[in-house]
């Protein structure tokens, strides 16, 4: 069994220049937990996913520093504030673009089960030799199609 036998082969994605608020929009719209982000061409820059955004929009909370003679208290930010003035933020500034794991259509589909349960990843992104977006691969896609072979056969 191969990755191009499971990935999906039309996945949403967006670019780096998306906003945070078009990003949660189309997440919600799509039902879908992340997506990759991927230059005019197709090429894959990054992941971005739904754990990244909540990372990225949670309250800061007051902190203490203390430079011996000098000491500066930062305020509590509330969740109002930190994602109001947050949410015109570019996937760029939150999207994870280094150490991506990539498979090809024509891996193993273990390569993406390994990668999948080694780094608790809910996705994986799909790339052709020119790094350009082919599809992905989720834990969801994987399971349905083990059950759908191997479970529910006779």
């Amino acid at each position: 069994m191969k990755v191009k036998d499971f990935m999906i082969t039309s996945p949403v994605t967006v670019t780096s220049d998306t906003t945070l608020r078009e990003l949660l929009q189309k997440l919600v719209e799509k039902r879908i937990g992340g997506a990759p982000v991927v230059d005019e061409s197709g090429k894959l820059l990054g992941m971005i996913s739904d754990g990244d955004v909540i990372r990225y929009i949670k309250p800061s909370t007051g902190r203490v520093y203390d430079f011996f003679t000098y000491v500066i208290q930062t305020e509590t930010e509330s969740l109002d504030t930190a994602v109001i003035s947050k949410l015109q933020t570019t996937v760029n500034h939150v999207m994870v673009h280094k150490n991506l794991y990539t498979v090809s259509p024509e891996d193993p589909l273990e390569r993406a089960i390994e990668i999948l349960g080694k780094h608790h990843f809910k996705k994986i992104p799909v790339v052709d030799e020119n790094r350009k977006i082919v599809g992905v691969i989720s834990r969801g896609d994987v399971i349905r199609q083990l059950v759908n072979s191997f479970v529910l056969k006779p």
